[in-house]
């Protein structure tokens, strides 16, 4: 036998021995584990021959059985004597690797996406030790009982994405990653992918793969596949593909913020007000700088004449420049889609704009691309629940104006039947649905508000209101506020007569309040103190009444005790004295919340996906809407959980 074909076996020993005492000193198990000692009872699982699979080297994790565990350190290193026939038969099979490899498969068991070998740990050891990639295995796959522990649930969505996919290689910490990931690559739940698309998700997530772990990414606590989806949905697989190899470890680098995101599950850090504090030194305030002098742009998805929503903000927009009128210049583009958004911001960029808002959940993908290039640009996206560290992302709790109105639809309404026609099922919007429902039934108890969304597919929503106002409903709220060209009045909180709709209130997004806050941070210096350096944490701005950032505009028809009424709810709320989600909640299905002292907590009220039980309607699953809707219920959608 040729002596380095020993050394190989002395350097691999080494290796074993290091890796022993290191897992002895964490007081870990040092040898391999062994699946026989981890399954579930007899007759509690079932077993799924795979036929031949290719097995990812890093995904063997020990041996079925114990007859050879303690040949091995937890590694797969060998932990026996050279002079042992062992370390001989080792050494042999090391240099028959080097001559002509191993094709030879082993026999393994597949349970919870880790292997364990049944035939060939010797081979899985000498494959390790030259870092190989996969060995051919027959594999039978374990399945055990279904559970609602999240590892059960994750296999199990596992279980279905290898069923179309015949990929074993990728792996998420976090539950619906899967189906994520087959949506970031163009493909539903049950799609089935083609050779072709296997080779392409091959490639695109091995070039990642190998310049995320080069940057040292095995050593977060996030799985490779947390950082390639988080990746994904920055840029697209043709975009990645095209990358040579020095362009894809800068993008890596440039978007690493994003992954150590990932290890704090993505936390954010909500501002539930202004900040009102200057921190500048002495100097500073003895020597004040300059005012700097703003451009900024501002995009749209459709125009101020054809949408509420854009209007509000185009309002603001104006607002900035009335306000700031030495201070401050802008630049707005409109009509825009995803695309023409990545477009819009970059033409921005290069007319010296150095803020951004884009006002739709449309345009994160195209505002985190372009704040990852130009770190000096300050972007900010108006979404609600939007994890991203390198943009800042806005919206109001405009669920406190909801519940306002519900109040007064409560009050004005002859029967307690009321409707509520609402746009997109995102974060944001539920909250604003139940708040209204709960203002409703505080004023009367028998209050029931029929839920009708604008956007399902297949659905008139005229017809549907037809439908609602048989039932006796005639007070109505509808979109939140008129736009330009659109002489209706059906919108805002209106009543329903024989001589058409009366207005009686209506909710107001003062954006231009918003800006002209967070610009004075900006002007100010205050802006950099929102976000701590010892914490990693995306910022999201979601301010209220205690802001001024929301309000409610009412009738003067009103009866006196109503607004009133409106306007001591209205101060309760803006000072802390009383909070729409307090006490007692029941959903649809049950309790909620049984404290009667207790507050659903900010991230509680933002991801909720339950209707108040006095709500008769439901939350529509993404499939439910048009193709309009698709767009921004990707980025921030909601969907009622299933079982």
């Amino acid at each position: 036998m040729a002596s380095f074909t020993m050394e190989d076996y002395q350097k691999a020993y080494k290796l074993g021995k290091k890796d022993y005492q290191a897992r002895m000193m964490r007081g870990e198990l040092p040898t391999l584990q062994v699946l026989d000692d981890i399954l579930p009872p007899k007759g509690s699982y079932s077993e799924v021959p795979l036929g031949l699979v290719q097995i990812p080297i890093d995904q063997i994790v020990g041996t079925k059985s114990d007859g050879r565990s303690n040949a091995f350190a937890g590694n797969f290193m060998p932990i026996l004597r050279e002079n042992t026939e062992f370390a001989y038969k080792w050494a042999t099979l090391s240099q028959s690797h080097i001559d002509k490899g191993i094709r030879e498969p082993i026999k393994a068991y597949e349970y919870m996406n880790k292997f364990y070998v049944q035939e060939g740990n010797k081979r899985v050891s000498v494959l390790k030790y030259f870092d190989a990639v996969s060995v051919p295995g027959y594999v039978t796959r374990i399945l055990p009982p279904r559970t609602d522990q999240k590892e059960n649930k994750l296999y199990y969505e596992f279980v279905d994405f290898y069923a179309v996919t015949q990929i074993n290689y990728i792996w998420f910490t976090k539950p619906g990653s899967f189906v994520r990931l087959q949506a970031a690559f163009g493909k539903g739940p049950k799609d089935v992918w083609t050779d072709d698309d296997r080779l392409l998700f091959s490639s695109v997530y091995s070039r990642f793969s190998i310049e995320y772990e080069a940057l040292g990414g095995k050593k977060l606590s996030i799985t490779t596949g947390d950082a390639f989806l988080a990746f994904l949905t920055i840029y697209n697989y043709e975009v990645i593909d095209q990358k040579t190899t020095n362009e894809m470890k800068e993008l890596v680098a440039k978007t690493w913020e994003e992954f150590k995101l990932l290890e704090h599950n993505q936390k954010i850090d909500l501002k539930m007000d202004p900040s009102r504090t200057e921190k500048k030194s002495l100097l500073d305030r003895l020597l004040p700088a300059s005012t700097p002098k703003l451009k900024i742009a501002f995009l749209y998805a459709k125009t101020p004449a054809t949408s509420a929503w854009t209007y509000a903000h185009e309002l603001g927009r104006l607002h900035l420049e009335q306000t700031f009128p030495e201070e401050v210049t802008t630049e707005c583009y409109e009509n825009l889609t995803q695309d023409l958004a990545e477009k819009a911001i970059y033409e921005a960029i290069r007319k010296d704009c150095n803020i951004i808002f884009t006002t739709t959940p449309e345009f994160v993908k195209a505002s985190v691309q372009a704040a990852i290039d130009h770190p000096n640009v300050k972007i900010l996206n108006c979404s609600l629940n939007t994890s991203h560290r390198y943009i800042r992302t806005y919206y109001a709790r405009m669920y406190e104006a909801k519940f306002l109105m519900g109040a007064v639809a409560g009050a004005m309404s002859e029967n307690g039947q009321l409707a509520y026609i609402a746009d997109y099922p995102i974060f944001g919007t539920i909250a604003n649905i139940n708040a209204f429902a709960l203002g409703a039934k505080m004023v009367n108890p028998r209050a029931r508000v029929y839920l009708e969304w604008s956007t399902l597919k297949d659905v008139d929503i005229r017809l549907a209101m037809e439908n609602v106002q048989k039932k006796g409903v005639t007070v109505v709220s509808g979109k939140d506020m008129v736009i330009p060209e659109d002489a209706s009045r059906y919108f805002g909180l209106y009543h329903l007569t024989e001589e058409g709709p009366h207005n009686l209130a209506m909710p107001l997004w003062h954006w231009g309040k918003f800006y002209e806050q967070l610009i004075r941070t900006i002007m100010d210096g205050t802006w950099k103190y929102d976000d701590n350096k010892d914490e990693t944490k995306a910022i999201n701005y979601w301010w209220g009444l205690s802001a001024e950032v929301i309000d409610v505009i009412y009738s003067q028809k009103l009866p006196i005790g109503t607004q009133k009424l409106l306007s001591m709810l209205k101060h309760a709320i803006a000072t802390g004295e009383y909070h729409p989600f307090s006490g007692i909640l029941y959903s649809q299905d049950g309790m909620i919340q049984s404290d009667p002292n207790k507050i659903l907590s900010p991230e509680e009220i933002i991801t909720m996906n339950w209707l108040a039980d006095n709500v008769v309607g439901a939350i529509p699953a993404s499939w439910e809407l048009t193709e309009q809707a698709k767009p921004v219920t990707a980025q921030s959608g909601v969907e009622k959980q299933k079982g």
